[in-house]
């Protein structure tokens, strides 16, 4: 039976994926087959979804700044946007039913209010996928989206809370005795080193803090995140995060299969799914408007609005304890399942060509900006230096470093992440923050004094990402990458990338070069 799963999720995500299409979405499609084949969902199959989404959510939290979630844009959109939609919905869905359509025309208010609100959630493993995939996790509009998920996954572990009287016990105040031990926690998580460990000491700490807070009877998916926010500045966050990413995307695959056991829907349920889809626009233009109105740049507004313009797991959560407190029947709980996938395919096909398609209609969406600015949206010329460093990680700094040492005063860095960025600067290093995937930062930036661009990105996708930036506002200089693989080289060198060099094949060299030159006095001698 498992066999079978990991068939049809493997030769439905292989299709969706030879046709551009994220691999999640055959993955969504392989669990209506099979449902529909007679096969059903297991425990094991579900407690596969549960660990995708609790590591998930502890690897969000480990690239989390908890300050994001403070900024205006994040929590009042969050909190604007929620009750502005609940508004709306309810109306739309109280008209649905003046309209006679099925399904609707029995709804008490109640009922209607539940689905109103099971249906304001965007999806966290729909988005972060998506960012991930398109390496924007890090953008100035995939932390704004980010940060809206997370308010809103801790307003459903609240509703989870009330509906089922689960309140928290009083031990749940002993867990604020971590912050003390908190020095001792990370010289303990020091110990782990850099093997088999890192990846054995994330699912320790993302399990062992889930079922933590079930302990003290509060949601323990909020634990999971609440741990990877505490772990966020360790040293060893980065390295625990790659760890854990093939894994949470494994586990994953069983979420999108379980939404396909949920039930087998009938015609009047579907055609049902696809009126509630026809809400999604109203969610992105809310969205949209509401980011605009908080200062945000139209083109940050828009992407993040595009990319939270769907329906959420969590919905499926909320109708699930409905249906057992006996506030909705069963169907809807299929019809908000397959309104939930119908948002998902929406999502991750239009997101596709999000990019391009601002590109082409820039100075209509720009119109309803404002002109009053956030201050970090503001991007100011850094210095006079022709050559740029992107991504200060290892493999960036070394370039950085190497171009300071034989060219002073020549380059200077650029990264996304505020928080390396402040530490750099400490430093005394040339360093600024910025987002190079963001059209808007290379249009303030006089390009003519660049010269050279070094995309030092692990992703292929961050590297393609800029240089479709850097090519939309003119640039003319020559741009160089890394690459891990032939094959990723071979793509960025056809997408128009000057130089790409072999990661490893580069350290190798560099090895042997440094190795010859402590001998070479020696072997001249010989």
């Amino acid at each position: 039976m498992d066999f079978i799963w990991i068939l049809f999720a493997f030769a439905l995500g292989l299709s969706a994926k030879s046709i551009s299409l994220p691999p999640s979405i055959g993955y969504l499609a392989a669990g209506f087959i099979l449902n529909y084949l007679g096969y059903s969902s297991s425990e094991g199959l579900q407690s596969l979804a549960d660990l995708g989404i609790t590591l998930m959510l502890f690897t969000i939290g480990l690239k989390l700044n908890v300050r994001d979630l403070t900024k205006t844009e994040v929590w009042l959109g969050c909190v604007s946007h929620s009750l502005i939609w609940l508004v709306l919905a309810l109306g739309g869905v109280k008209l649905f039913g003046v309209l006679s359509l099925s399904f609707f025309t029995d709804l008490s208010d109640q009922s209607a209010l539940i689905i109103a609100f099971a249906l304001s959630f965007s999806s966290t493993v729909c988005v972060v996928k998506l960012m991930e995939e398109s390496g924007e996790m890090k953008t100035r509009h995939g932390k704004l989206a980010i940060g809206i998920l997370v308010i809103q996954d801790i307003i459903a572990v609240a509703f989870l809370v009330a509906a089922t009287g689960k309140t928290p016990s009083l031990y749940a105040l002993a867990l604020l005795l971590i912050f003390p031990l908190r020095t001792v926690i990370f010289k303990l998580v020091d110990q782990i080193g850099h093997g088999e460990l890192i990846p054995l000491g994330g699912f320790f700490i993302a399990l062992g803090s889930y079922e933590l807070f079930e302990l003290v009877n509060i949601k323990g998916d909020l634990g999971a995140l609440v741990a990877g926010t505490f772990f966020a500045s360790h040293t060893k966050a980065s390295e625990i995060t790659k760890s854990l990413l093939s894994f949470k995307d494994l586990f994953l695959i069983g979420f999108f299969l379980s939404i396909g056991f949920s039930a087998l829907p009938t015609l009047d349920m579907l055609l049902i799914a696809g009126v509630l889809f026809l809400l999604i626009p109203i969610k992105f233009l809310l969205f949209f408007f509401l980011f605009n109105l908080l200062k945000s740049r139209s083109r940050t507004s828009f992407l993040s609005a595009l990319a939270l313009s769907n329906f959420s797991e969590f919905g499926l959560i909320v109708a699930a304890i409905s249906v057992k407190s006996g506030w909705l029947t069963n169907d809807w709980l299929v019809i908000l399942s397959l309104s939930v996938t119908l948002s998902f395919i929406f999502t991750n096909i239009v997101y596709k060509y999000a990019h391009d398609f601002f590109t082409v209609y820039k100075t209509t969406i720009n119109k309803y900006q404002r002109e009053a600015r956030l201050d970090e949206d503001v991007f100011i010329q850094p210095c006079t230096a022709p050559i740029v460093v992107i991504g200060l990680g290892r493999v960036g700094m070394g370039a950085y470093k190497s171009l300071d040492l034989h060219h002073h005063k020549q380059a200077w860095g650029l990264d996304a992440d505020s928080r390396k960025v402040a530490w750099l600067r400490s430093q005394n290093l040339e360093v600024y923050q910025g987002d190079a995937e963001n059209i808007d930062f290379w249009d303030s930036i006089d390009l003519d004094r660049i010269k050279l661009v070094l995309l030092a990105v692990p992703s292929v996708q961050d590297c393609k990402n800029i240089t479709r930036q850097l090519k939309a506002a003119s640039y003319k200089g020559k741009i160089a990458a890394i690459a891990r693989f032939d094959d990723e080289r071979e793509q960025l060198q056809e997408y128009g990338i000057d130089k790409v060099f072999n990661f490893f094949n580069e350290a190798g060299v560099g090895l042997a070069d440094e190795s010859m030159a402590m001998v070479e006095s020696d072997l001249k001698l010989g």
